[in-house]
């Protein structure tokens, strides 16, 4: 049959439209990552006009004249010219191959970023295998894509790349906050031993009074700071450099130099207040069975063990005031402070505990 006649006489009864929306999250997802300092570039294979009004639907693209460039001219621009089009605020790569889907991501490397990269196609794959993370789809996802990914994403959302960002962010914190926390009862510990040795005083905490406060007193606390849900404003901060150190000379000197002092001053201070009220006088040996003896590391003890049930809070909000922030929103802290203090009740007033 002749095609050209198959095409005579039609009547027009109407267009057809199909649309692809977006998910109603999406636009919520990239103003948090805005927000988070974290760029989204869209890099697509759509028409440019498509990619620019998809852009603007989810605020992806907030200025009038954001730079849209499409794979031609993307062949015309050196690797200069390329990475100073990523500078903008607002960029658009549209019509790309997968050879320069490659191509981009190199360049946001070579500027020290760290890139992940979604895709589900096979073209796809080469990005996602050159990025920091390949995050690949997992619903409509092909098998060489996910191959290729660090990560798939099983229900195809970006909004949860973001709940994810979230989380890895406060997993970070509450792993700086547990560090703290346990580094902090190692200065109170080790100066009574320098006091006993330098200044030739009776040895204001026993090695048993020390495994207390490390296996017993401390160990729930410091898991309910693991367990610490995010904070409010974590995803206003910018990402951390790349070369920062989970445990860095900032928290290193909080924890020593700061916390640890006042709870050696703190232990220091109870213990020396009990045996002066005691009648003891400087040079005075006394026995490990000395009734006072027993009464001042045992007022040495409760006082590193009060100051750690503090240090708790101190930890939980370390760069807010706790009258601004809720403290008790963790029942974890909670039930472990009551264990706390219901441990040290034991140990100072039943007779299994003074052994």
């Amino acid at each position: 049959h002749n095609s050209d006649a198959q095409e005579q006489a039609l009547v027009f009864c109407g267009l057809v439209g199909l649309e692809d929306p977006p998910r109603p999250e999406v636009p919520e997802a990239i103003r948090q990552c805005r927000e988070a300092g974290i760029k989204v570039i869209m890099v697509t294979g759509d028409h440019p006009h498509t990619a620019l009004a998809i852009g603007r639907q989810i605020g992806q693209v907030l200025s009038e004249n954001p730079v849209v460039i499409t794979g031609e001219r993307l062949r015309k621009l050196s690797e200069t010219q390329l990475q100073l089009a990523l500078d903008a605020p607002d960029i658009i790569f549209a019509r790309v191959a997968a050879e320069q889907k490659m191509r981009i991501v190199a360049a946001l490397k070579k500027k020290q970023h760290i890139v992940a990269v979604t895709g589900d196609g096979v073209n796809d794959a080469p990005a996602l295998k050159l990025a920091d993370i390949g995050i690949s789809m997992g619903i409509v996802g092909t098998d060489v894509a996910k191959e290729a990914a660090d990560m798939i994403l099983l229900d195809d959302n970006f909004a949860t790349i973001i709940a994810a960002i979230e989380e890895g962010r406060a997993v970070y914190d509450n792993v700086r906050k547990f560090f703290t926390y346990i580094l902090t009862h190692t200065i109170p510990e080790l100066v009574p031993f320098l006091a006993f040795v330098l200044l030739q005083v009776p040895l204001p905490l026993t090695v048993l009074q020390i495994l207390i406060i490390d296996l017993g007193t401390d160990t729930l606390p410091a898991l309910a700071l693991g367990a610490e849900k995010p904070d409010a404003g974590l995803m206003q901060k910018s990402p951390r450099l790349k070369n920062e150190h989970l445990v860095n000379f900032r928290l290193l000197a909080r924890s020593y130099l700061f916390l640890g002092i006042i709870e050696a001053c703190a232990a220091m201070s109870a213990y020396f207040y009990v045996l002066h009220n005691g009648g003891w006088h400087w040079g005075e040996n006394l026995d490990s069975h000395n009734p006072l003896y027993m009464q001042a590391t045992t007022a040495c003890l409760g006082a590193i063990i009060v100051m750690q049930a503090m240090n708790v809070f101190l930890c939980k909000v370390p760069n807010q005031s706790i009258f601004k922030v809720k403290l008790f929103n963790n029942p974890m802290i909670i039930w472990s402070l009551l264990l706390q203090i219901t441990l040290i009740f034991a140990i100072i007033y039943t007779p299994w505990g003074n052994f």
